[in-house]
């Protein structure tokens, strides 16, 4: 289990403890898509969902799951999050929409995890608002673009 920091000597799960570590300003972005029917995506551009503003409530629910990913995953430390940002973008030639989360907090670990869970999240939330006219829908391409801030610093994905 060498290099895997959620494992201890005999391999039992285990939360990491970051007591030693400085607390950095710390930046993760992540990205995923929701592909569904061009009508269906038609209908979400010009508000016409049956539940109402799927992209403004898609953006609440990312802003709090990526709050309450501690509750969540299980080994994930609370953190002071200092900003969630989403946004939710039409993209036609899908067709969906492209979800960016952009979380930061000034701590002692990151905050990759709650940048994906809030993606996660929106994208669910898109799911479950338009499920009735589209149960094909797909969520895709939930990944980690950028991370930056601690002792490793900054990565960033290829394209």
């Amino acid at each position: 289990m060498a290099g895997l920091t959620h494992f201890d000597a005999e391999g039992r799960a285990r939360m990491v403890d970051v007591t030693d570590k400085p607390v950095t300003d710390r930046v993760a972005v992540a990205e995923g898509a929701v592909r569904m029917q061009a009508a269906t995506l038609e209908l979400i551009a010009a508000g016409r969902a049956a539940k109402g503003d799927v992209i403004g409530v898609a953006r609440l629910a990312g802003i709090m799951g990526a709050k309450r990913t501690a509750e969540l995953i299980p080994l994930c430390h609370p953190l002071p999050l200092s900003k969630v940002e989403l946004d939710l973008v039409a993209d036609a030639a899908l067709p969906g929409l492209r979800i960016t989360a952009t979380v930061r907090t000034s701590g002692r670990t990151g905050v990759e995890m709650e940048a994906l869970t809030a993606v996660a999240t929106a994208a669910l939330t898109v799911y479950d608002m338009v499920k009735a006219v589209d149960r094909g829908m797909a969520i895709e391409g939930v990944r980690l673009v950028l991370k930056d801030g601690g002792a490793s610093g900054r990565w960033e994905a290829r394209p």
